[in-house]
């Protein structure tokens, strides 16, 4: 039996059908996925929460389907991990009526908050310590001393920045935290974006605000965003490459998705996840399934 690698998945509230219907399939067809793999999280926002980061979310969920929500993935012992990570937080959003109702919900001691704002941080310490904390990609920690002294402070995890996934003199330095390091498998952003901090800080500001239209200026926007696009990024780390990675002690895989169409998403699962003859079945599951729940809407707005 290999050891335990556990797989961080995107959307847990945008993508939610497809995430549960692919833990199911884990749980009934276990021997069609890769050994040893488990679910270790499901990351994202329920829309409207202006202490998410990273993509803006919009909109509002009530409290019966949040609770839903968060008692569909735990009730399969997958935690739930809220990207509070809007880099732009200031004391007066601390009070938020709509985030604190998330915070309590979810309080059951099995669910997750990324941060990259200390005031926030230091908030969620002191009112919900029952979280466990994870530091964020989106501070975007690139030197060396500042990673290390991140790696030392009381994390759950540390996700690393993806231009650090191949760094072998980086890696070597962590091997022995590696346990506590999560590593973004799939970005599908350019190498040493210069742009994508002030795009982090542009989705901040559009969370706040509430403004979808809020403009940015992406160079890179027109890049194409399939899988197979992603695959060719040099901050992509294949299944072969990923075993290197587990053989050195590191267990914990982010596969990113936010913002992006949810065929990207299920591909990028098919890929990571599951045993390379088996990915047609599992495609063929998802898809009739996905098809199935989309007819049983339809009538029901009838």
């Amino acid at each position: 039996m290999k050891r335990e690698v556990y797989w961080h998945l995107p959307g847990f509230c945008s993508f939610r059908y497809l995430n549960q219907i692919l833990i199911n399939l884990m749980d009934k067809y276990p021997e069609k996925f890769r050994e040893g793999y488990k679910i270790g999280s499901v990351y994202g926002t329920f829309p409207g929460a202006i202490w998410n980061g990273g993509r803006a979310v919009f909109g509002i969920a009530n409290k019966g389907d949040m609770e839903k929500i968060i008692r569909a993935y735990n009730s399969k012992k997958v935690p739930v991990r809220f990207t509070w990570t809007n880099c732009l937080l200031e004391e007066k959003h601390l009070s938020d009526t709509y985030c604190n109702l998330i915070m309590k919900l979810a309080a059951n001691g099995m669910n997750q908050v990324l941060v990259n704002k200390k005031i926030l941080e230091d908030y969620i310490r002191k009112e919900y310590p029952m979280y466990k904390i994870i530091s964020s990609t989106t501070k975007r920690i690139l030197d060396t001393n500042v990673l290390m002294e991140e790696v030392k402070k009381d994390y759950y995890l540390i996700v690393l920045d993806y231009d650090l996934n191949h760094d072998e003199k980086i890696l070597s330095m962590l091997e022995p935290y590696a346990g506590k390091i999560e590593i973004l498998v799939n970005e599908i952003c350019v190498p040493r974006c210069k742009t994508r901090l002030e795009h982090y800080r542009n989705q901040s500001q559009a969370q706040l605000e509430f403004d979808a239209t809020l403009p940015f200026r992406c160079p890179h926007n027109t890049k194409n965003r399939n899988f197979s696009e992603c695959k060719k990024r040099p901050a992509f780390i294949s299944n072969e490459e990923i075993e290197k990675y587990i053989d050195r002690g590191f267990v914990n895989f982010k596969i990113a998705g936010r913002g992006l169409s949810q065929e990207f998403v299920k591909d990028s699962y098919l890929y990571f996840l599951v045993n390379d003859q088996d990915r047609e079945y599992i495609r063929d599951k998802i898809d009739k399934t996905l098809q199935e729940l989309t007819s049983q809407f339809r009538q029901m707005k009838k």
